[in-house]
């Protein structure tokens, strides 16, 4: 179908009613999608309800409506003047010759629509022609997503999409596909786009009162200088100069920016380097005479530092201009802090910026997945030096080796301001890396991850993440022969504590373990024969005919365990990954780990355990409850092993001695809520949680046991949560482990409406 002609253009681009620059500013998906922006509003934008111009009055309507009254019903289409939103048929037969054959999911289709796929007919031609108008649905490839997410797809300048047909998807990188209304009416990438974009506006830019920056800084009593260090490598000139800037105009002024130039050979580098340095005597730069590599070049950076911490950027990177004075900020309020990191989100070369990476506080299983620290953070100077700064062969990883090295010379004294304070420039063509060094890449970070590993004494085996193969898995081995004993509450329902037993029997590989059955209540007559049969095999069955409380069974069963381990275990659950011990008993050995959770499944492979989060509804809840298998989660964080609050006593494992420490689990929490209470006695004594994604198990919830349906039980309930609310009241308002930039109303890890951050308005 032909475009709109030139002359119906001309016409709305001389009315005085559409403003480009405004149009292209408010709706960047018309750029992403290369169309003239008065193209795209005759065509797209008035069918969809969009406005021309910021403002726009009665007369200036009634002007522009002549020129699109061919296009749509006006009383009905422009974006202020009625709501009308939908979009007809005939926009999707104009939109989809744009972009559909480039990032249409063909293969989707096919597997949605079997019938297309039998006939053997063109599922791209089949939906532009028919499929919309029969209802059926299509999905597009979210490139500009996609490309956020590999950042060596990114700087290659490759199209996303293409990658993904070529190498990515057997690679089994992350990818997203979106719904063709919600691709047409926010563009790709919408959620990260829309959503962040007015979370920034709403929350971040209202906090940036530079004056009140600039008076409250004055107050510091620690004014400690940070050198920020800045290797430079064949950067575009625009880019470098931003990069400069946003360090030079601090709200904080006490710094100093290092720049190392590794011979790149472009005298507009130079050119802009002296000038820059003239202007501030803050800026110290060296151009050295070999180009060598980025680890070398950091350190030529890091030899012109003098400051009392170090702090690390990218030299087309921008700094928030409020960074330092939040990372001081944490310095007065404990000196002793060797590292204190930021949240970082990406900048794209439209000036949007997008992606935040809202992150937990210190979290050192998450850490051996991938380098969670990043950007923004600083670095005690006399510990980065001691270590020797940057070592050559880990190019590509010489930050994550760094990081890893440090922390075993500062005792974890890290602090996290969980503000978005780097923005993280995502453009193709950066000379940071390229397709060729991927792989070298991911062998530095394996082999930083293995020594680090050595040196603390241990033994695994590193690799790529099965399921993100951007992050890595960190496998320890058991160390000796632990026992392990399962302690199992039951009541009737012999079926489903059959098919626990026979799964732990039959699929286990680990082998050094007992199994005790706490029988509370049973009163079928198929129970205790199956008790009587199971006994005879060497399985432990105590027989517990008091009222029931979760708390007091368990307590009950650990008297009779005789393991080094404990695993409190539901009757609903079903074994699924043969090795569950060894996985759970890799990261529970460890004196500093206490509680140890698995990932559990509803059987009907969405989500139900990915570990606890403190505060999710009041009380708890469940990380990424109810996502598909195959999903990830928010930056991989429902498929990679961490730290956490608390794990759910469904299949919990920790060391006998621990629970012997905390006196077990508190039987005033007879139903709701003793797990987490447990774990976070736990944690109270000096202990890290943690949860795995490689302990996999199906859990059929509440089975055996009912929901929450009668006055007596709901009256119990809400005294637990009092209970809870009493001990942890302070706790509940923060979870070390989750952001407070992200809600606690869901537990899919969204933006908060609120958050939950201190502003400089607080501080005064």
């Amino acid at each position: 179908m032909t475009m709109s002609n030139k002359e119906e253009i001309s016409n709305l681009k001389n009315s005085g009613c559409f403003d480009e620059s405004w149009y292209l500013e408010k709706y960047p998906d018309v750029k992403e999608l290369g169309m003239d922006p008065a193209e795209h509003f005759l065509w797209i934008g008035v069918k969809i309800g969009r406005r021309p111009s910021s403002t726009m009055s009665n007369e200036q309507y009634q002007s522009i409506a002549s020129i699109i009254s061919d296009r749509a019903d006006t009383e009905q289409s422009v974006e202020g003047v009625s709501q009308h939103e939908s979009l007809d048929n005939g926009i999707i037969s104009e939109i989809m010759p744009i972009f559909a054959e480039k990032y249409f999911n063909a293969d989707g289709y096919l597997e949605q629509y079997k019938d297309i796929a039998e006939a053997g007919i063109d599922p791209y031609q089949h939906f532009l022609k028919n499929g919309f108008n029969e209802g059926r649905t299509g999905s597009f490839f979210d490139n500009k997503w996609y490309i956020s997410q590999h950042k060596d797809v990114r700087l290659s300048g490759t199209d996303g999409f293409s990658h993904y047909k070529g190498s990515g998807k057997e690679e089994k990188l992350q990818s997203k596909f979106i719904e063709i209304r919600s691709f047409i009416e926010n563009g790709s990438n919408f959620y990260s786009n829309k959503e962040y974009k007015n979370w920034v506006d709403e929350f971040d830019y209202p906090d940036c009162d530079r004056e009140l920056y600039l008076s409250y800084a004055k107050r510091f009593a620690y004014r400690p200088l940070i050198s920020i260090i800045m290797p430079v490598y064949k950067v575009e000139i625009e880019y470098l100069e931003q990069a400069i800037n946003s360090v030079i105009n601090q709200s904080y002024s006490n710094l100093e920016l290092c720049i190392a130039d590794d011979c790149s050979g472009d005298t507009r580098i130079t050119q802009l380097l002296d000038k820059m340095s003239s202007l501030d005597n803050r800026i110290k730069y060296i151009t050295r005479d070999k180009n060598g590599n980025i680890s070398e070049s950091s350190n030529t950076a890091l030899g012109l530092a003098s400051g009392d911490f170090i702090g690390l950027m990218d030299h087309d990177d921008v700094l928030h201009p409020n960074a330092a004075f939040w990372i001081v900020n944490e310095l007065n309020k404990n000196p002793n802090i060797d590292i204190v990191y930021t949240d970082e989100d990406k900048l794209g070369d439209d000036g949007d910026r997008y992606d935040p990476h809202f992150k937990s506080d210190f979290n050192y299983e998450l850490f051996l997945t991938q380098n969670m620290i990043s950007h923004f953070a600083v670095y005690r100077t006399s510990i980065l030096k001691e270590i020797g700064g940057f070592r050559l062969g880990f190019e590509g990883s010489q930050d994550y080796d760094m990081t890893l090295r440090f922390l075993e010379r500062c005792a974890r004294n890290i602090a996290h301001v969980p503000r978005v304070l780097y923005h993280w420039r995502a453009i193709a063509g950066s000379t940071a890396l390229a397709p060729s060094e991927k792989a070298y890449t991911e062998s530095a970070s394996i082999l930083a991850l293995r020594e680090h590993v050595e040196r603390e004494g241990k033994r695994a085996d590193v690799t790529i993440a099965p399921e993100l193969p951007q992050y890595f898995r960190v496998r320890f081995k058991v160390e000796g022969n632990p026992k392990v004993s399962i302690i199992i509450p039951t009541k009737d329902k012999v079926d489903l504590l059959d098919q626990c037993i026979s799964s732990i029997n039959n699929i286990s590989t680990y082998d050094n373990y007992e199994i005790i059955i706490i029988n509370n209540g049973s009163v079928e007559e198929l129970s205790f024969k199956y008790f009587d049969r199971i006994s005879s095999s060497g399985i432990n069955v105590i027989n517990d005919n008091n009222p029931f409380n979760y708390s007091r069974i368990n307590n009950l069963g650990f008297s009779y365990a005789s393991g080094d381990h404990i695993c409190l275990m539901n009757n609903d659950i079903e074994i699924i990954s043969p090795d569950w011990m060894e996985e759970m008993l890799s990261f529970g050995q460890w004196n500093d780990v206490g509680c140890v959770g698995a990932r559990l499944w509803y059987p009907d492979d969405t989500l139900q355990h990915g570990g606890v989060i403190i505060g999710l509804g009041g009380i708890a809840g469940h990380s990424h409850k109810y996502i598909e298998k195959g999903a990830v989660g928010y930056f991989g964080r429902a498929a990679l092993p961490q730290a956490l609050s608390a794990v759910t006593a469904a299949c919990l494992m920790v060391k006998a001695s621990v629970f012997r420490e905390v006196n077990g689990l508190d039987e005033g929490l007879s139903v709701a809520f003793n797990d987490v209470d447990f774990c976070l006695r736990v944690r109270e004594a000096g202990y890290r949680n943690v949860w795995t994604p490689y302990a996999e198990m199906y859990h059929h919830e509440s089975a055996s046991r009912g929901t929450e349906d009668t006055p007596e039980k709901q009256a119990r309930f809400n005294g637990e949560i009092a209970f809870m609310k009493n001990r942890w009241g302070t706790l509940l308002a923060k979870d070390p482990y989750y952001s407070p930039n992200l809600t606690i109303e869901r537990e899919d890890f969204s933006f908060a409406k609120t958050p939950r951050v201190q502003t400089i308005r607080d501080m005064i």
